[in-house]
């Protein structure tokens, strides 16, 4: 009984998806992967794809080629990965060689996040910021890069129709 309970709510995270209203644009800086420094705000104008994941997460590694993809084919859109585990740089590397993400990894301190940044429930987690730089959407489990274009969609027609 426990494993079917378990499975389903793994299932109900897999499709949940929260509608949000659009909130006031919002900050945080990161260190990344490469040794540079990010902060949201220096791509206002893009839409922003920010994916909570962990090395040891199936669903967040098969997310990878997808979102490398977006990362690479629209140049409107940009997605940063979180890698939300206690691992050193260097604990990264092998998995770096094996999936090879094509958009920034950054790098929080999972005990001290930013205070703009909240705490995954699951994993992973991803949500969306509008090129004015607030957060519209954000989805609970897996995610693919047709269901976040079709977000980007009706995220931009619900701003039109305001």
């Amino acid at each position: 009984m426990k494993k079917i309970l378990i499975v389903a709510l793994c299932c109900l995270a897999q499709f949940a998806a929260a509608d949000e209203t659009a909130e006031q644009t919002f900050d945080f800086s990161l260190p990344g992967l490469d040794g540079d420094s990010y902060s949201l705000s220096q791509f206002r104008n893009h839409w922003v794809v920010v994916n909570y994941w962990a090395t040891w997460c199936a669903p967040c590694r098969k997310e990878i080629p997808e979102l490398s993809e977006l990362h690479s084919e629209r140049s409107d859109v940009i997605v940063l990965g979180i890698a939300y585990e206690d691992l050193e740089p260097a604990g990264f590397d092998a998995f770096l060689k094996e999936y090879n993400p094509s958009y920034p990894i950054l790098l929080p301190d999972v005990y001290d996040m930013p205070a703009a940044l909240e705490i995954p429930r699951v994993l992973p987690t991803t949500f969306i910021v509008n090129p004015a730089g607030e957060k519209v959407r954000t989805f609970m489990g897996p995610i693919t890069r047709e269901e976040l274009e079709r977000a980007f969609v009706t995220a931009t027609e619900t701003a039109q129709a305001d």
